[in-house]
């Protein structure tokens, strides 16, 4: 998949550069998509996260027949990481067998926001378009573990 950055056409925060630093991140993601479980939807999504000791996570969508019990990719990925003992990270790189990138759903993001709220995601679909942002800039005002503990 080739490299091209999509962040030039958009404004904002979030138009952040997807650089070669990015590239084993990427990867990994794509790599993952071999390993999903999509007979329903057939959108294949690879995820992979980065802990702050630069260890590597990765996850795989895996659909259900009750469509509320299926597990994305970056939920899968960071599932695996906790149960391993990693609560840090810095990057999540996101692939979709779709031609365009996809962003995260609403309940990843809130499961990501538990452990990173400044966590960078770097998406990219198959056209090999990559898009960055911060995912506070995707979940703004999120309700998170410091709003449990205010009285």
């Amino acid at each position: 998949m080739e490299r091209r950055d999509e962040t030039a056409g958009r404004e904002g925060p979030a138009a952040l550069r997807s650089d070669g630093r990015d590239d084993a991140l990427v990867a990994a993601a794509v790599g993952a998509l071999a390993n999903a479980y999509s007979p329903y939807s057939k959108i294949q999504v690879g995820a992979a996260l980065q802990a702050r000791d630069g260890r590597v996570f990765t996850g795989c969508n895996v659909e259900n027949a009750s469509f509320g019990m299926t597990w994305c990719a970056e939920r899968t990925a960071i599932v695996k990481a906790v149960s391993e003992g990693t609560r840090e990270f810095t990057t999540l790189a996101i692939a979709t067998s779709l031609p365009r990138a996809i962003m995260p759903c609403g309940a990843c993001r809130q499961v990501l926001h538990e452990f990173a709220p400044k966590l960078r995601i770097v998406v990219v679909g198959m056209d090999g378009h990559r898009y960055a942002t911060v995912l506070e800039d995707i979940l703004p005002e999120a309700f998170g573990p410091s709003d449990l503990s205010r009285s």
